[in-house]
């Protein structure tokens, strides 16, 4: 067992259930990386994600941000160009960059764009699909309103979907985090999905959820606990 091994164990029970507060500080306490490390959320679910009626998924704004650099492109016509720059977005134009995307060009982190574009978008869907880039109207990342959609990605708005094993997995900000700030983030992203309970699902909907950083274990949170102080 290695020294950060060692103090990890003396400062965390892996079989405890912990409040989301004091999960948050757990996570904080048991971080050695030498780099700011991304705390995650998971929570497993209990849904059939192959059944379109039970397919999770949503956005939420994190009241902190993320934490992390988000680039945005925005395809649109030159009509909306200036908007979309004053918004702060990195990348603005439209046929170059459906170009350099058909040559592989995925140097960015969320798309948007506007309804008329999403013909010419729509093409690179075998390039855009697999790293979750496609702009979306369910995301908000298809919209006429492209400075407030660059806005709202530039301040922390993220969005989320199960994976074909039924569990949610979301990065909710960065290990410099206060507890507070991480607690706050984590609680916006359990609500939305606590909302988003299929009507058709019999049995526990939200099974378990925890949270970790990069290279630390899972902190268990005690999910019902929180749900029950959310009602």
């Amino acid at each position: 067992m290695t020294k950060n091994q060692k103090a990890v164990a003396e400062k965390f029970d892996s079989h405890k259930l912990y409040q989301l507060a004091e999960a948050c500080q757990v996570v904080k306490d048991i971080t050695y990386t030498k780099f700011d490390a991304t705390v995650e959320l998971s929570a497993n679910l209990g849904v059939d994600p192959r059944k379109a009626n039970q397919m999770i998924r949503g956005v939420v704004t994190l009241p902190h941000g993320t934490g992390k650099v988000v680039r945005v492109l925005a395809l649109c016509t030159p009509d909306k160009e200036a908007e979309a720059k004053e918004a702060g977005a990195d990348y603005v134009g439209l046929d170059e960059y459906i170009e350099k995307i058909k040559g592989g060009w995925t140097d960015v982190d969320v798309i948007v764009c506007t309804p008329s574009v999403m013909a010419k978008v729509g093409a690179l869907g075998k390039v855009l699909g697999p790293r979750g880039l496609m702009p979306n109207p369910k995301t908000g990342t298809v919209t006429m309103e492209i400075g407030a959609a660059v806005k709202a990605s530039k301040g922390g708005k993220i969005d989320f979907k199960v994976d074909k094993t039924g569990i949610v997995h979301t990065g909710i900000g960065k290990a410099s985090f206060t507890a507070e700030q991480l607690c706050e983030n984590a609680a916006e992203v359990l609500n939305a999905i606590a909302k988003l309970k299929p009507q058709s699902l019999k049995g526990t909907y939200m099974k378990s959820a925890a949270l970790c950083s990069t290279m630390s274990p899972g902190v268990k949170i005690d999910i019902k606990a929180f749900l029950n102080s959310a009602e």
